[in-house]
């Protein structure tokens, strides 16, 4: 059994894909007023909101559990509305993954747009699950994102 992997998740929105950038990469706190449930806060802890290099701690709760995950923005891509973040400390790594990496993009589709998450990680030990708790984890914080995005007024 392999100890590095990688989940795709390709979801369809009805949203922009630049608001979906927009919220993680400059207004992540925002997210939490969009999905209080889930997200509860995220701090940056050094460098600028956005920049590559900055780290950023993200307090959630995943399967009814609190959690937190300290990260740094490790790769930004405008134009494909790309945001990369590694995870350096909080509980996806220590017990479970050695390594874990996040990264959000999105894809044109037809005449929409498709958000795409793509977990790059790798187990401590072939007992460590899969991570599709937390895939799932994200797909409905997207889906929340979403809803809240068609309801902002588009730009002319």
């Amino acid at each position: 059994m392999a100890l590095i992997g990688k989940l795709i998740m390709h979801q369809d929105i009805s949203s922009r894909g630049d608001l979906f950038h927009d919220l993680i990469r400059h207004r992540p706190n925002d997210i939490a007023t969009i999905s209080p449930d889930k997200l509860h806060g995220c701090d940056i802890l050094e460098g600028e909101r956005g920049a590559v290099g900055s780290i950023i701690c993200w307090d959630y709760t995943q399967d009814g559990e609190k959690k937190c995950t300290k990260q740094i923005i490790e790769e930004v891509d405008e134009t494909n509305h790309m945001i990369a973040l590694k995870v350096i400390e909080g509980d996806l790594l220590g017990d479970l993954y050695k390594s874990f990496k996040v990264i959000f993009h999105v894809e044109p589709k037809g005449d929409g747009e498709l958000a795409i998450w793509t977990l790059e990680f790798e187990k401590l030990n072939t007992c460590v699950p899969y991570p599709t708790s937390f895939m799932d984890y994200l797909l409905h914080l997207a889906i929340d994102m979403d809803a809240h995005n068609l309801q902002q007024p588009i730009d002319g």
